[in-house]
């Protein structure tokens, strides 16, 4: 006779939830191995090149990853240092070029998936974040996301009139 399964179906679906999290976080910061090494790059420094909406769809994935880290019942010490190391990459990802460059060193989707791996593989006994906390620091981060990406188009927008004014006058 077989023995029952001791695995919920929640936790099936939890499982199965942290695997597309950690694909996409792959996706963001290791889909392409670099020749002749062990160090991998994403498409996130690539996003990040495109002025504005690079970095915004970048940080809103970011974002999405600790939403859904949230929703898995993460505590609010967790979700902080999720949060941070968005928070850190993403000002960091604003200087042009060095920022790329960082960015690929960095890796913050791929710290987020240990930070959430590390806590779900051996739970403390924590209570999850409350929902105002949850919904607090998301906004947050939105805001963040939205504030510094318009302040990247801004700078763009600056740069392209002065080029005009220096060629044409």
């Amino acid at each position: 006779m077989a023995k029952p399964s001791t695995t919920t179906s929640g936790d099936r679906s939890q499982a199965a939830k942290v695997r597309e999290l950690r694909k996409i976080s792959d996706l963001l910061d290791n889909a392409v191995r670099v020749p002749g090494t062990s160090y991998s790059v994403g498409i996130d420094p690539l996003l990040g090149l495109i002025p504005g909406g690079g970095d915004f769809l970048g940080g809103l994935i970011s974002v999405y990853i600790v939403f859904s880290g949230a929703m898995m019942g993460l505590p609010r010490e967790t979700l902080i240092r999720m949060a941070y190391n968005i928070v850190f990459d993403y000002l960091v990802g604003i200087v042009p070029v060095l920022g790329d460059l960082f960015d690929v060193a960095w890796k913050a989707n791929s710290k987020n998936m240990d930070i959430m791996e590390a806590h779900l593989e051996s739970p403390k006994n924590s209570k999850s974040a409350s929902r105002w906390f949850v919904f607090l620091l998301l906004g947050g981060l939105i805001l963040f996301v939205i504030i510094l990406a318009a302040l990247g188009v801004l700078v763009i927008s600056l740069l392209v009139q002065i080029l005009q004014f220096i060629t044409s006058g």
